[in-house]
């Protein structure tokens, strides 16, 4: 038979477990509405920027760099728009650094090593930039099994994501592409769909693809600059590199705390459960151990009578 105290600490044990999975499910309930409207908010930026680009692009017959010199790698867009057989790959993966957010971090791991799987057969090799201490230790061990490098991890980058964050991003990896480590940008990330889901995505920065925004006539006209083309595609450049980043940093933050508030909610659930069962089993061990000494009680009573 059960011992008592034994199901009495089991079921106090779980209650207090209970209260740190209901705290995290409100504190992320609070948070990803936050990140959603930001999210919702920083889309059409992001879009109209990519677009504008890529309609300058169009515009653009030849980029003169005789005379163009560039104190940051990022701002080297002679280099970065320039086609390229490509033989590395570099990657951004975007994890979170805490864990209990489902299988969010897994997820996006999994994702990760078959698309190196899928370079690797295809005989490119691939370089990780790492955000996210979860991605950077579930990774870390697996190098010489899939045959990728980790060049750079951002373990420390904080809960909010800032611009500055994606442009120290967006200029490493632009480094080692001008240095011709890597022959293309790329993240993968989550994309929010709503509370209740969201997706792994890959998506590409360079080298750079035809896009179909539903150009008009007058978008395929060409476009005056000031003060010069080379200035304004040095700082368009960096802008449209960083921007991308950034929107995949706000995706992948709402994604996980969506995951999280799912989690925690449903570990609530399953903690409810156990409860019930626990106690239900609690009352029915007590009750047999008031039947059984009733059962002596009236034993010894009538043994005496005799």
């Amino acid at each position: 038979m059960a011992n008592l105290k034994k199901i009495k600490t089991r079921i106090n044990s779980i209650i207090s477990t209970q209260k740190i999975t209901r705290a995290m499910k409100m504190v992320a309930s609070a948070k990803v509405k936050k990140f959603e409207n930001k999210v919702k908010a920083s889309r059409p930026f992001t879009f109209e920027l990519e677009k504008l680009f890529y309609r300058l692009l169009h515009s653009v017959k030849d980029i003169d760099t005789s005379q163009t010199e560039f104190k940051e790698p990022l701002n080297n867009y002679p280099v970065l728009l320039k086609e390229r057989e490509i033989k590395n790959v570099g990657l951004l993966i975007i994890t979170s650094n805490k864990g209990l957010s489902g299988a969010f971090n897994a997820n996006v791991v999994r994702y990760t090593l078959k698309t190196v799987q899928n370079y690797k057969e295809k005989g490119i090799g691939c370089e990780l930039f790492i955000i996210g201490q979860k991605g950077y230790n579930a990774l870390k061990r697996l190098t010489d099994d899939y045959g990728f490098k980790i060049t750079k991890t951002y373990l420390s980058f904080a809960e909010t994501p800032t611009s500055s964050q994606a442009r120290l991003a967006a200029s490493d990896m632009a480094r080692s592409f001008i240095n011709g480590d890597i022959d293309s940008m790329e993240i993968i990330t989550t994309r929010f769909r709503n509370m209740m889901s969201y997706s792994v995505e890959k998506w590409d920065i360079l080298p750079l693809d035809e896009v179909d925004f539903d150009y008009t006539k007058e978008d395929y006209t060409d476009m005056e600059t000031e003060p010069d083309l080379p200035s304004v595609l040095a700082e368009l450049v960096p802008l449209f590199i960083s921007s991308i980043i950034f929107q995949a940093m706000l995706e992948s933050i709402a994604s996980e705390l969506a995951s999280r508030m799912t989690a925690m909610s449903a570990a609530c659930n399953n903690a409810d459960e156990m409860i019930q069962k626990l106690t239900i089993e609690y009352n029915k061990v007590r009750q047999a151990m008031i039947t059984q000494e009733i059962t002596e009680i009236v034993g010894g009573s009538a043994s005496i009578n005799k």
